[in-house]
C-alpha cells in the first residue's frame, strides 16, 4: 500500500528543486563573469605596461637566483650578516610584544563592556561594540602611514597602529568568550552582595583568563608580521633594513633578513602553540 504525498510537500519538494537549480545557474554566471573580469584585466596590464605579463611570468625567479647567487658569493661573511641585523630583530619583536600588551589590556576593558551578559545597559553594549569595530576596521598600515606623516619616522606610529587594531580584534574574540562564559559564579556572588567589579574580577575572570591568553599569543604572531611590514614604510625595525636592501640590490642581506625572520616566526609559532595547549588544558581542568 502506497502512502500518498500530501500536495503542500509536493509543492516544496518542487520549489527546492528549483532554488537549487537557480543557485547553479547564479554560481555559473558568475563564475563566467569573474573569468571574463580577469581576462579584460591582464590585457589592460599588458596595454598599460612596457612589457606583457607572461614576459614578466618568465623573470619572476631572476631576483631570488641573484640574490641567492650573492649570498654564496660574500662567503662565510654572510653569517655575521645575521649577527649584524640581529638587533633590529630585536626592535621589531619588541614593538610587537608592547604593541600586543597594550591592545590586550585595551580590549580587556572593552569587551568587558560590551558583553551583553555583564552589562544590561543595551546603549553602552552597542556603543562599545561599534568601538570595536571602528578599531579593526582600518589596516596597522593605513592607520601607520596616516601617524608617520603626522609624527615622523619612529617606531611610534607603528606601535601605536599595531595597538589600537589589536584592541578590536582581541575585543571582539574576548567579548564573545564573556558571553559564553558560565554565570553560576556571577549569580552566587550577585547574591551575596557583590558589586560589579567583583563579580567580573572573581566570577569571570578566572574562567575566561586562558581563552584571553591563548588569542592573545596568537595575536603576538600576527603582530610580529606586522611589526615587519610597517617596517617598509618607515616605521622602523627589520622590514625597514629589508626595504632599503632589496631597493639596493644586497643580496646577502636581504636572504640573511629573510632567514631570521622565517627563523623567528617559526619558533614563535611553536612556542605560541605549545603554551596556548597549555592554557586551554589548564582552563578545561579549572572549568571542570
Amino acid at each position: 500500500m502506497s502512502l500518498a504525498v500530501p500536495n503542500h510537500l509536493s509543492v516544496i519538494e518542487l520549489e527546492l528543486k528549483r532554488q537549487t537549480k537557480m543557485r547553479g545557474v547564479y554560481s555559473l554566471t558568475i563564475f563566467v563573469a569573474l573569468v571574463l573580469f580577469i581576462i579584460l584585466g591582464f590585457e589592460t596590464a599588458n596595454e598599460a605596461n612596457s612589457g606583457g605579463f607572461l614576459q614578466g611570468f618568465s623573470q619572476l625567479l631572476d631576483f631570488p637566483i641573484d640574490i641567492i647567487k650573492m649570498s654564496f658569493d660574500a662567503g662565510w661573511g654572510w653569517f655575521y650578516l645575521l649577527v649584524e641585523y640581529f638587533p633590529a630583530l630585536m626592535e621589531t619583536i619588541h614593538m610587537a610584544i608592547l604593541a600586543t600588551f597594550i591592545g590586550f589590556v585595551g580590549a580587556v576593558v572593552v569587551s568587558l563592556l560590551a558583553s551583553q551578559n555583564l552589562v544590561k545597559n543595551t546603549t553602552a553594549v552597542s556603543l562599545m561594540r561599534r568601538v570595536m569595530d571602528f578599531s579593526r576596521a582600518f589596516p596597522e598600515l593605513v592607520i601607520a602611514m596616516v601617524l608617520l606623516f603626522l609624527m615622523g619616522k619612529s617606531a611610534v606610529p607603528a606601535l601605536i597602529a599595531i595597538a589600537f587594531h589589536t584592541v578590536g580584534a582581541l575585543g571582539k574574540l574576548f567579548s564573545e568568550v564573556n558571553e559564553n562564559a558560565d554565570m553560576k559564579a556571577v549569580e552566587g556572588l550577585t547574591a551575596n552582595g557583590a558589586n560589579w567589579f567583583q563579580q567580573v574580577r572573581y566570577g569571570i575572570i578566572p574562567h575566561v583568563l586562558p581563552n584571553y591568553l591563548s588569542y592573545g599569543l596568537l595575536r603576538l604572531e600576527i603582530n610580529v608580521r606586522a611589526s615587519t611590514i610597517l617596517g617598509f614604510v618607515g616605521a622602523g625595525g627589520i622590514g625597514e633594513q629589508l626595504t632599503a636592501n632589496i631597493q639596493w640590490t644586497y643580496g646577502a642581506d636581504v636572504t640573511a633578513i629573510f632567514v631570521l625572520l622565517i627563523v623567528t616566526i617559526i619558533a614563535l609559532d611553536y612556542l605560541s602553540r605549545w603554551l596556548r595547549g597549555k592554557l586551554i588544558a589548564s582552563g578545561a581542568s579549572v572549568v571542570g
